[in-house]
């Protein structure tokens, strides 16, 4: 068996096939030649020993019989590898049935597989085992040929010749399959497609029925090439092992797959997938797994936790949290969201590690209070609405496959304000326990803040689910923190919530607690086992007692609880009970007394509890229970003990010692000693106070069961005090002692090592070496540092020796002693009041040899400081080895953070001298980092240590040195810093180094402000000052003193030590109404104290008649006003000031011709008053000019009434006058439109009335009118028209318009910017507003630019047009256009007139018709009769006289003739036609031909004695005037086919007239074809006789077409 190879395993690449066996290949040859009988005989037989195999498996594995002859292993592993190949293709014999190693249950499922062992010769010879070879043997055809052939002699020899023919068979068949399998592989591996097939389930994963804790296996296996991936499921969920550790095993090994699940639970009940998939597709199987359950062994325990992390595929995870949430602070009722983005690398598409949240280390669950979710980097918890229950510690745990990372922060929940002042806060954390059919216990726990009075108790409140409505529990507020809820309805479900009561008020309710039904708890625990998914439970109960039977007595009764206001009682239900429902009765008895009560006459209860209300405190009782039923009532139960009424669990002791540690600079950690003898501590209240305060706040609003919790959210600097109180059920305790009082600061901690040890200088027996600061202080100024050094030997560090015994407070120490040539090594370590921190990692290996370079070493101690956005400054210390000479100058080096070293650039061109610089060449956002080298005469030295990384940011809140200077003239720099802790100190320097000497400068600090005075500021306190602020974020300034800048602080101080009352204005003068002089003054900035004399040429002016003084404090306004100005005012007035010891003055001198004007306009101004007290000018007389250059003469009146009278004059004679004028106040206007010379004159109005007149003129003469006229010019100018081209049959024409021409217009042509001559070529002219440049016959010379100029009597105006190029082509080729058309339309034929539209006439009678012809050359002339030509005979007579004259007469006329008439005119300029009808009568006798008469549609008509009698009817002349419209009129209608051929011709008419040339001037259109005047049908080519009206505006040729007029004969001439 363990030479054998099962047949799976056969078919990979690996497994040898390299067998050869050339005794087998020999008998190929006689394998061929074998009889055929024996092979069909073991087919048959093959089919039968693979049914009886089938047949033969009861369950898992079809049963072998064994042989007692062994072959050799390699037999067995060909035959198990071989036997089940196909063969039909090479081999001779007839196929056999192929084998089958698959494993059936009943159903027909394949459960497995059987690996055949090859166990005996015969059996693979013959492929029969020994039942099917017996079977055989009793054939009849076998027993036929031993009796017929043989004796039993012959029979065995036979039989055993048959073996070994059997087994040589055997071998060779073997041997031939062998070959057969070998060289399809072989092909195989030539042709990979050929072997590519989907996935196959050879055996499907089986379903299972298990009992909880018990492990279960499922297994399969999966064919496929190339090999598939098999993926398990559990509810269609992908299942990971690794992120359920022990839960689930997967194991894969040569294509058997399977899953195993440990310790199934009830949650594993679920339908399980295995999917197989490759590149050819994929399948998949199903199988279920059922979970039982005993009864009452529902676990209520949390999950097993995970037994360690491993990682997947090599593939180790790396997690961060960062952005994390800090400790948050809420308020009951409001939405708080905690988040933190988390960084996974290797950041794998789609993985999604586990996200757990967890409350003080409770894992939490999504519910409607907290909802969860994870972006895909980041994680959130939102809490919906906050209660106190939602305070605690909150913590992310975030797990991957190699390991998982937490975080944690704390979550404070205050109460929401009361709805009544001075109530308690609402209780919290309120749950059920103990729930029965009729009863249930809620609990809660009480509220940290009181309210200010003593909580008397709580109210619990039900609401049945499906209801809002809310039901008080008790009638009187209880104590306890528990409470026994009766009377619920059994099989319905409550929710329950809490509020506290004080002497103020009730509090707010509490969070509802969860859900809780009323029922057995058993039913409760069955129906929780029911909550699998679509399978029930095998639920394994006792027998049921027998019905009828009377309960027993209750068992082990006790009571569970005491208070003063209630009993508990608790039991087990009898043994024996009947098969029906019990209930209980209690009854009660006092102690000493034999009498018992019973308490639930009326109702028995269901619940095994009952709660016992309104018993006498102190007193001590008995109880028992009965048990009924419908049999009866049983025995009563054993008795209790006494049991006195009273409060059993004590209110905690106070905690002990509270001691109060420093935290950070918000918080502080407090530690208690717990209370003593408590009995079932539910936790502590924390309570601060602010020292003096005497107001104690709740630390906590969530009881904390531990002795040490840290109080968050204070504020710094100040000192707090701390009390604790414990708290039960039964209630708070007293508070504890206050602690002693502590500072809120960040605790003190020894300092983190420094690090970047370098050599700054390096001489036979010493080293200077150099170092950075600790990343981290501790809390405190470091104090010093302390040095160590070792030797190294051959690299072997020896032992550490300190350099120092004493600490130094420079970050650069000389290590002395130290052996030449020897190797060291180096570690620094940092000490403040904490203490001494550790050392730093030991520095590289310097050898203690001199220098001998000329160049100066590496300046070192390099600072940043003042980072702003754009700007920063670079402190450093110069090289302690100076080189061979001393060092002249200091460069800098900057480079982003995260460059290349070659990325180092400089920021100063030439050597600074100074230890700092400012560096403003910095863009915000970056990171950089900078680097000093410092040169001497030989040249620049080593660059620096680099220093950290800065970002170039300005920090909010930051702030800079304010200069300020004082009321007495004192010159300060002021420096404010909000971000201070205790230990923070102000630190003034100049030129960035520290300010010791208070010679020049006094510092002053408070708070958080710090001044720095200049004592007496002069040259020697130019530079540059700062102050940095230690302890802090960096918070630092400077400002820098220069000489401009001293100099204008010098005069700020002198006018702040000397004020001097600001003026907004100097003393100034202004005439106000009536002539009024006002002189007046304003200052800046003046008090209600502030005193003014007024003073003129040295003497004091007083208030008088003659002097107005006023000073109006609000606004500074000081003023002195006189009535007139007299001559002994000229002089000096001045306006002394003084405002404590602030002064000022201003004069203002008025002398001399200032002063004379000053009087005369004065005087002007009184004159003006006294003569708007009558009718007035308010604007005077002037002119406007509108947009249509009418000339408005107007003015703007005031003060007038009705009487008021104004009077137009021109040149001293009235031109208009209004006696009355119907307004009160407004314009007067006279128009003059189309202005001449003729109008210029002098214009004048006048205005009286009885309260006198005033007079306005406007001289409209000379240069007046001119400009009056430049004006009109200007507008006409201006509404001129772009200059247009317009081509006409004579050339080419430029126009444009205008809205109004004046004769005195003058206009310039210009082409190309040369005034034009004009010839009798080239003309110009005016036609109404239109102003033309006509040029005839153009030529190439005429193109170029042209332009019309407007004289304005100023700068003019132009228009231009560029006549060149396209514009030139396209005018010039429409003039030839147009001109040929012009000579055309003058020569073309036509018809003149003198044919009627229609003729009536009687029959016999003679009719002549005559029409004047035209055209050169001569017309040639045709007459038509129903469009049919004419030929002139005896009865048709036709001449053309004159060459101007057709004639067309019948001599006697029939009916015949009746129809229509035509006459056609044509030469090769055109043709035109012109049509009449005549109507034939029958004779009526003879009526003359003086006249006919035509009927209302203008038919001629014969035989009409009398007038018409209708009223449309009239009588006319052939000749006479036509209707300007009439209606068709058709005597006589033609037959159809007349009609027909009528439209044929008038077809052929149209295309005749298509063939024509056409022409766009309308004056000379030539018709091409005239149709028939009886249907009004038009010409089908427009014309236009020359009378037709154009607009003046609108060019000939832009003109829209006119609708054609037809030629009517002699009544429309005649018309």
């Amino acid at each position: 068996m363990s030479g054998s190879t099962p047949f799976y395993q056969k078919h990979h690449r690996h497994y040898d096939r390299g067998y050869r066996s050339k005794e087998l290949e020999s008998a190929v040859s006689q394998y061929q030649s074998s009889s055929s009988s024996s092979y069909a005989a073991r087919r048959s037989s093959s089919r039968a020993s693979a049914s009886a195999a089938l047949s033969a498996s009861s369950g898992h594995v079809v049963a072998l019989h064994e042989r007692t002859t062994p072959i050799p292993c390699s037999y067995t592993r060909l035959s198990s590898s071989y036997s089940g190949l196909e063969e039909s293709r090479l081999s001779p014999m007839p196929k056999r049935a192929k084998p089958t190693y698959l494993a059936m249950d009943k159903e027909n499922q394949i459960i497995g597989y059987v690996v055949p062992i090859f166990r005996g010769s015969q059996e693979y010879a013959s492929g029969f085992s020994d039942t099917e070879e017996a079977r055989v043997k009793e054939s009849a055809g076998y027993m036929a040929r031993r009796n017929l052939f043989t004796s039993g002699l012959e029979m065995e020899r036979t039989e055993q010749t048959s073996r070994k023919v059997s087994m040589r068979e055997s071998a060779e068949r073997i041997s031939l399959s062998k070959r057969i399998y070998e060289n399809e592989e072989h092909h195989k591996r030539m042709n990979k497609d050929s072997l590519m097939h989907a996935p196959e389930f050879v055996i499907k994963p089986r379903s299972h029925t298990v009992w909880e804790k018990q492990c279960v296996r499922l297994h399969c296996t999966v064919s496929g090439w190339p090999d598939p991936r098999v993926v398990w499921y559990k509810n269609n969920v992908t299942i990971d092992p690794m992120a359920h550790p022990g839960k689930y095993k997967l194991e894969s090994s040569y294509n058997v797959h399977s899953l195993e699940i440990n310790r199934c639970d009830f949650d594993d009940t679920a339908q399980y997938r295995v999917s197989a998939m490759n590149s050819k597709g994929e399948l998949s199987s199903f199988a279920s797994i059922v979970v039982k359950r005993f009864k009452g062994e529902v676990e209520e325990a949390l999950p097993m936790p995970r037994h360690g992390l491993i990682s997947e595929y090599g593939i180790t995870f790396d997690t961060h949290i960062v952005d994390g949430f800090g400790v948050s602070f809420g308020r009951e009722g409001e939405t708080m969201s905690l988040g933190a983005t988390v960084i996974i690398s290797p950041n794998l598409a789609r993985y999604q590690p586990e996200v757990q949240w967890y409350r003080d280390d409770v894992l939490l669950q999504p519910s409607k209070w907290c909802h969860m979710h994870w972006s895909g980097d980041k994680a959130t918890l939102t809490l919906t609405h906050l209660n106190k229950e939602d305070e605690g510690l909150y913590t992310l745990r975030i797990t991957t496959k190699s390991k998982y990372e937490t975080y944690s922060a704390y979550v404070f929940v205050r109460d929401a304000d009361a709805e009544v002042e001075g109530a308690p806060g609402a209780p919290l954390d309120v749950k059920c326990q103990d729930a029965n059919k009729d009863y249930v216990i809620v609990t809660w726990k009480q509220p940290a803040v009181d309210g200010g009075s003593s909580i008397l108790g709580y109210f619990v409140d039900r609401c049945e689910v499906g209801t809002t409505h809310w039901s008080q529990c008790n009638d009187t507020p209880i104590k306890f923190a528990r409470f026994p809820v009766t009377g619920l309805v059994e099989g319905r479900s409550y929710t329950f919530r809490v509020r506290a009561v004080n002497k103020s008020g009730m509090s707010r309710p509490s969070r509802v607690s969860e859900v809780v039904a009323a029922m057995d708890p058993a039913d409760r625990a069955r129906m929780r086992g029911t909550s699998a998914p679509w399978t029930g439970q095998i639920i394994v109960t006792e027998e049921e007692p027998a019905e009828g039977v009377v309960p027993g007595k209750p068992k082990e009764l006790e009571v569970t609880e005491a208070t003063k206001n209630y009993v508990v009682l608790s039991w087990k239900p009898p043994g024996e009970r009947g098969h029906e429902g019990i209930m209980y009765y209690v009854e009660k008895c006092v102690s000493g007394t034999d009498s018992w009560q019973r308490v639930n006459t009326e109702i028995p209860v269901k619940s095994p509890r009952f709660a016992l209300f309104d018993l006498a405190e102190g007193k001590a009782y008995s109880f028992r229970v009965r048990c009924c039923n419908s049999a009866g009532v049983g025995e009563p139960s054993e008795a209790t003990e006494a049991t006195t009424v009273g409060d059993k669990l004590d209110i905690p002791s106070a905690p002990g010692r509270v001691v109060p540690t420093r935290n950070t600079d918000t918080s502080v950690v407090v530690s208690w000693e717990a209370s003593r003898h408590a009995k079932e501590l539910v936790g502590y209240y924390i309570e601060a106070s602010i020292v003096g305060s005497n107001k104690f706040e709740p630390c906590n609003n969530k009881p904390v069961k531990g002795t040490r919790f840290i109080c968050h959210g204070l504020a710094t600097g100040e000192s707090y005090v701390f009390r604790v109180k414990a708290l039960n059920a039964a209630g708070l305790s007293e508070c504890s002692q206050e602690s002693e009082a502590i500072e809120v600061k960040a605790a003190i901690a020894s300092p983190t090592p420094p690090y970047g040890i370098s050599v700054l200088e390096c001489v036979r027996d010493s080293m200077v070496l150099a170092w950075k600061q600790p990343t981290f202080i501790g809390g405190a100024d470091i104090t010093g540092y302390f040095v160590d050094y070792r030797e190294v030997i051959n690299g072997v560090p020896g032992t550490w020796h300190e350099a120092n015994v004493k600490s130094v407070s420079d970050r650069a120490y000389r290590v002395s002693d130290l052996k030449e040539n020897r190797k060291y090594q180096f570690q620094v370590r940092a000490a403040n009041m904490a203490g001494v921190g550790i050392p730093s990692l030991p520095s590289g290996t310097f050898v203690c040899e001199e220098w001998t370079i000329a160049v100066p070493g590496p300046p070192h101690d390099l600072q940043v400081t003042e980072v702003r956005a754009n700007t920063l400054v670079l402190l450093y210390k110069p090289p302690v080895y100076q080189g061979r000479d001393p060092v002249n100058g200091f460069y800098i080096d900057i480079k982003e953070a995260d460059a290349e070293e070659e990325a180092w650039r400089g920021v100063n061109e030439k050597a600074i001298l100074t230890n700092y610089m400012k560096i403003k060449i910095l863009k915000e956002g970056e990171t950089y980092v900078f680097r000093v080298r410092a040169q001497n005469k030989a040249g620049v030295g080593k660059a620096s240590e680099p220093t950290e990384p800065v970002l170039a940011e300005t920090k909010p809140g930051t702030t800079e040195i304010v200069v300020d200077v004082d009321d007495d003239g004192v010159i300060s720099m002021n420096f404010a810093c909000s971000n201070l802790t205790p230990d923070s100190k102000f630190v003034w320097s100049k030129n960035y180094e520290e300010i010791t000497d208070d010679t020049r400068i006094t510092v002053a600090t408070s708070g958080g402000k710090s001044k720095a005075t200049f004592n007496m500021l002069a040259e020697d306190d130019i530079g540059i000052y700062s102050c940095a602020v230690t302890h802090t974020d960096g918070a630092c300034s400077s400002y820098t003193l220069s000489a401009e800048e001293l100099k204008k602080l010098l005069e700020l101080s002198h006018d702040h030590k000397f004020p001097v009352i600001p003026l907004k204005t100097e003393l100034a003068v202004e005439l106000q109404e009536k002539g009024r002089i006002r002189f007046w003054l304003q200052a800046e900035k003046i008090s209600a104290n502030g005193k003014i004399e007024y003073v003129f040429n040295d003497n004091s002016l007083s208030q008088g008649e003659k002097y107005k003084m006023n000073f109006n404090k609000d606004t500074g306004v000081i003023e002195m006003i006189m009535e007139s100005l007299l001559p002994e005012d000229e002089g000096t007035f001045t306006f002394q000031l003084q405002d404590g010891k602030a002064t000022n003055q201003s004069s203002l001198v008025l002398i001399g011709d200032v002063f004379k004007g000053l009087q005369k306009e004065s005087a002007f101004m009184r004159k003006e008053w006294h003569r708007k007290q009558g009718p007035h000018f308010v604007e005077y007389l002037s002119y406007e000019v509108t947009p249509e250059c009418c000339v408005i003469l107007k003015c703007k009146v005031g003060n007038i009434k009705k009487e008021t009278v104004a009077l137009w004059y021109k040149d001293g004679r009235e031109v208009k006058g209004d006696e009355k004028l119907t307004f009160t106040e407004g314009v007067l206007k006279l128009e003059i439109a189309q202005i001449s010379k003729k109008d210029a004159g002098v214009y004048e109005i006048v205005l009286k009335d009885d309260r006198g007149q005033d007079t306005s003129t406007l001289n409209l003469t000379e240069q007046g009118f001119r400009d009056l006229m430049n004006e009109v010019f200007s507008n006409i100018a201006n509404s001129s028209t772009a200059l247009k081209i317009q081509s006409t049959d004579e050339g080419i024409r430029l126009y444009s318009f205008v809205s109004y021409y004046n004769e005195a217009l003058q206009v310039t042509w210009h082409h190309k910017d040369s005034a034009i001559a004009f010839t009798d070529r080239i003309k110009s002219g005016v036609v109404g507003e239109q102003l033309w440049l006509q040029i005839t016959e153009p030529t190439e010379k005429d193109k170029g630019k042209y332009a019309i100029e407007f004289h304005d009597g100023k700068g003019g105006l132009k228009r231009t047009v560029e006549l060149s190029g396209q514009a030139f082509d396209d005018a010039y080729a429409e003039f030839q256009r147009l001109k040929a058309a012009a000579i055309a339309e003058r020569n073309r034929a036509r018809v003149a007139g003198g044919l009627p539209d229609v003729v009536t006439i009687q029959e016999l009678k003679a009719l002549n018709l005559t029409c004047n012809i035209s055209g050169e050359p001569l017309p040639e002339v045709v007459w038509l009769k129903n469009e049919r030509e004419i030929v002139s005979d005896g009865h048709y007579v036709m001449k053309l006289e004159a060459g101007k004259y057709a004639s067309f007469t019948i001599t006697t006329v029939n009916t015949a003739d009746s129809g229509k008439y035509s006459i056609l005119v044509k030469n090769k300029y055109g043709t035109e036609s012109a049509d009449f009808t005549l109507v034939v009568t029958e004779g009526k006798g003879d009526l003359g031909v003086t006249s006919y008469l035509t009927d209302a549609d203008g038919n001629v008509i014969i035989g009409c004695k009398s007038r018409p009698t209708t009223p449309t009817e009239r009588r006319k002349s052939v000749t006479g005037k036509k209707m300007q419209k009439r209606k068709d009129s058709v005597i006589l209608q033609k037959p159809p086919e007349e009609k027909e051929g009528k439209k044929k011709e008038e077809k052929k008419m149209e295309d005749k007239t298509d063939a024509l040339p056409k022409t766009t001037d309308k004056k000379k259109a030539a018709p091409a074809v005239a149709s028939r005047v009886g249907k009004q049908e038009t010409l089908q080519q427009p014309t236009t006789t020359a009378d037709e009206a154009k607009p003046d505006d609108v060019p000939t040729s832009e003109k829209p077409a006119e609708k054609p007029q037809i030629n009517k004969g002699k009544n429309d001439q005649d018309e």
